[in-house]
């Protein structure tokens, strides 16, 4: 690397990174260039973007060329490098443009780290691109600066994770987010308590969404359903509680046999394979795994999905959280969801996690990892009532200082099958 961009601060907090000689210090470059910016603000509205293009010196070249590099959580393993071209983005952009379908009051809270691919493409290129206002802020972890944010510029449009969801409701008022007219959550699974939490202190219904970053990254999202024109006019439902939205316009999706490869029904529970413009180009100089997961032009996601009659898509997990016990497939985030309303273990921080570890009689078994004591016997009986099946009870716990989360809130799956394995002898 050669040249970085940075802010001074920022600079001065990093003092082990191995800092290039060449460093843009933007707090104290824009200053400097506020004639510019004028300048070139006003011609990007009288002139043609052909003739801007040409002065600017742009290259003509994209299509299918990198445009971004990015890597993934590293959630169950090493983080890969995804590489994004100028048609992933484009094409991500645009899609998202007609899902949102923002007017001219909208405008966005940019506070999502732009290494993450929602952050990247929905609050950089997507601004750019069709000109939405965005009002910026350098971490979505400070909420009570994120709310006044919302609430002196009356921001319509609030991006978020359910982790910072949770942050929101433990430091913002109430009336802090009532100019939000949309509040989308993606990069993890939204519980359903916390969006009745965030219902009841706000007064908003959380759209929930599904991306990867080799999808650049949206693929679907729930939006508010339309209103009739006029009583007695039937429209086509955009939201429903419990999916992940219908899927953006040009993506193409199949559900096939996690283990055959076999194209099944798309309303049964199978590996979701997805087609479209903004499907990644492959791993950064990794054909191996970019073989692993591109098929002419198809990507397997990796998540267990359905979708139902109306197109809604619904994500079941992960396949790498779920175990195959006696030749069952059983959710890990199921059961977890199912532990934490049977225990009332509803809070900000993750207490529990499950694991499959190897079992001589039916292949694998749920471990639970817990941060507290818990009494199996009692757990097993709470579950048991609720109508669990036997199958997807975990037989044994352990207790562990902290269960592993990524920065992002995501559960760190390989952090805890490596607790899991270290108390297994």
């Amino acid at each position: 690397m050669k040249t970085a961009i940075s802010a001074r601060q920022f600079h001065g907090r990093l003092t082990n990174l191995p800092w290039p000689r060449n460093i843009v210090f933007l707090d104290e470059l824009l200053p400097k260039l506020k004639g510019q910016i004028l300048f070139w603000w006003i011609a990007g509205i009288v002139t043609p973007n052909f003739l801007l293009a040409r002065w600017l010196g742009l290259p003509r070249q994209g299509g299918h060329k990198e445009a971004v590099l990015l890597f993934t959580s590293g959630s169950s393993g090493e983080p890969k490098g995804v590489v994004l071209s100028h048609h992933n983005l484009i094409g991500n952009v645009t899609q998202f443009t007609v899902m949102l379908d923002a007017g001219p009051e909208d405008s966005l809270l940019a506070s999502l780290p732009f290494f993450h691919s929602f952050g990247c493409t929905v609050t950089l290129w997507y601004p750019l691109i069709e000109g939405t206002p965005i009002v910026t802020y350098p971490s979505p972890l400070e909420a009570a600066k994120n709310a006044a944010l919302v609430e002196k510029y009356k921001i319509t449009v609030l991006l978020a994770t359910p982790t910072f969801l949770r942050a929101y409701l433990r430091k913002a008022e109430s009336e802090q987010l009532r100019s939000a007219r949309l509040v989308i959550v993606g990069a993890e699974k939204m519980p359903l308590d916390l969006s009745e939490k965030f219902f009841e202190r706000f007064g908003k219904r959380v759209m929930e969404g599904y991306g990867l970053t080799e999808t650049a990254p949206v693929v679907s999202v729930n939006l508010p359903d339309p209103i009739p024109e006029r009583p007695g006019v039937t429209v086509q439902p955009l939201y429903r509680l419990g999916s992940v939205g219908k899927m953006a316009s040009g993506i193409a999706a199949e559900i096939r046999h996690p283990e055959t490869n076999e194209k099944i029904s798309i309303y049964d529970s199978g590996m979701l394979w997805l087609r479209g413009p903004n499907i990644f180009e492959g791993y950064l100089k990794d054909p191996k795994r970019t073989a692993e997961v591109l098929h002419n032009g198809w990507l397997k996601t990796g998540d267990i999905g359905r979708l139902d009659e109306d197109g809604f898509l619904y994500i079941e997990g992960r396949l790498s959280r779920f175990s195959k016990i006696g030749g069952e497939m059983v959710p890990h985030e199921v059961v977890e969801q199912k532990i934490i309303g049977a225990l009332g273990l509803e809070g900000s921080e993750r207490r529990i996690a499950i694991c499959g570890v190897p079992d001589e009689a039916k292949g694998e078994a749920l471990l639970l990892l817990t941060a507290d004591p818990i009494e199996m016997d009692k757990l097993r009986a709470l579950l048991t009532e609720s109508g669990v099946p036997n199958l997807w009870i975990p037989k044994r716990s352990i207790v562990v200082e902290n269960i592993p989360v990524l920065a992002s809130g995501k559960l760190d799956i390989r952090g805890c099958q490596e607790l899991a394995a270290g108390r297994q002898d």
